[in-house]
């Protein structure tokens, strides 16, 4: 599966299973919680393996697709070959029920993996323990912010967003020549590039980083951008956008208005502005904005992705 079709799979599979934990954690409020009920089948896997194309990592991913087809001891056997953590938590899942025990000592082992505190979360919410389930998913969170598994942890606790966090979307593509590379080798390139190049190098390589969950790294190349390139409206931009967080989106908000009278004329800025709004729910205010920076510049690639974003929004109904 190509790198792209696999992130689509997996904000699928966090989609639904966010409406499933949004059940779970309303309970908690109620005035007489149920007692803990397991929820059929077994927890999904979300295993973070970034941009690895080594001998393990195929397997593993070969593993994760077993196990998503039901195939659990299959992938059992595959993760059982394997000792890292990923080959860990797979290994405990693939047991399930059975492998509840083993997350909980794997992650006494190991407090201060997100991988881990996402997964035993995943495994309490299943077994019907939700509110255990939140502790070990703000762990999660606290313990490894700038990975993969933080940010889908993020999502189990704020299960009424949409998944993920807004990507900020350059004006300029990357260089074609990297087309041709292999992930891993795109990902030294663009490093390269932005450790001599300029702003703008720093800000694809930032579009990377968010790519592949790093959040708090692309939010320190997105600000060393910007107070490199103060007028630049991309680069101000960027660094708002890199400031979003489910917990408290005003960071971004609070930069992505002001923004808007000093690059009146910027696409960018409205752009950015709607697609932050629309991870808030609040798709009127998206459109309108996102129509604003289709007006502004409707050849421009800004123009044609506020297009195609605006088409998505009204193919899902959420206009």
């Amino acid at each position: 599966m190509q790198p792209r079709a696999r992130v689509t799979t997996l904000v699928a599979v966090v989609a639904v299973l966010a409406a499933t934990v949004a059940a779970g954690v309303a309970s908690l409020t109620a005035d007489h919680p149920p007692r803990p009920k397991p929820r059929p089948g077994a927890p999904p896997l979300v295993l973070d393996l970034g941009v690895r194309a080594d001998r393990e990592a195929t397997a593993l991913r070969r593993a994760e697709g077993l196990y998503a087809r039901g195939r659990r001891a299959e992938a059992g056997r595959v993760f059982g070959r394997y000792r890292s953590l990923q080959a860990l938590v797979g290994s405990a899942f693939a047991a399930w029920p059975d492998g509840l025990d083993e997350i909980a000592k794997i992650a006494r082992e190991h407090p201060r993996s997100a991988l881990v505190r996402l997964h035993e979360g995943l495994a309490l919410f299943w077994s019907g323990r939700s509110e255990q389930a939140v502790t070990a998913w703000r762990s999660a969170l606290q313990a490894q912010p700038d990975t993969a598994s933080a940010l889908r942890a993020e999502d189990f606790l704020f299960p009424a967003l949409p998944p993920g966090r807004p990507i900020f979307v350059p004006g300029v593509a990357p260089p074609a020549e990297l087309a041709r590379l292999p992930p891993a080798a795109q990902l030294r390139a663009l490093a390269s590039r932005a450790a001599t190049g300029g702003p703008t190098d720093r800000l694809l390589y930032g579009v990377a980083q968010q790519r592949l969950g790093r959040s708090v790294s692309a939010e320190r190349l997105f600000a060393r951008a910007a107070a490199e390139a103060p007028n630049d409206a991309e680069a101000q931009v960027a660094a708002a956008v890199g400031r979003f967080t489910k917990a408290d989106p005003s960071r971004a908000f609070g930069r992505l208005g002001p923004l808007t009278r000093r690059f009146p004329d910027a696409p960018t800025v409205r752009f950015h502005l709607g697609l932050t709004l629309f991870w808030l729910r609040r798709p009127a205010e998206a459109t309108r904005q996102l129509r604003l920076a289709r007006a502004e510049a409707p050849g421009s690639p800004l123009g044609r992705e506020a297009n195609r974003f605006l088409l998505a929004l009204k193919g899902s109904g959420t206009r």
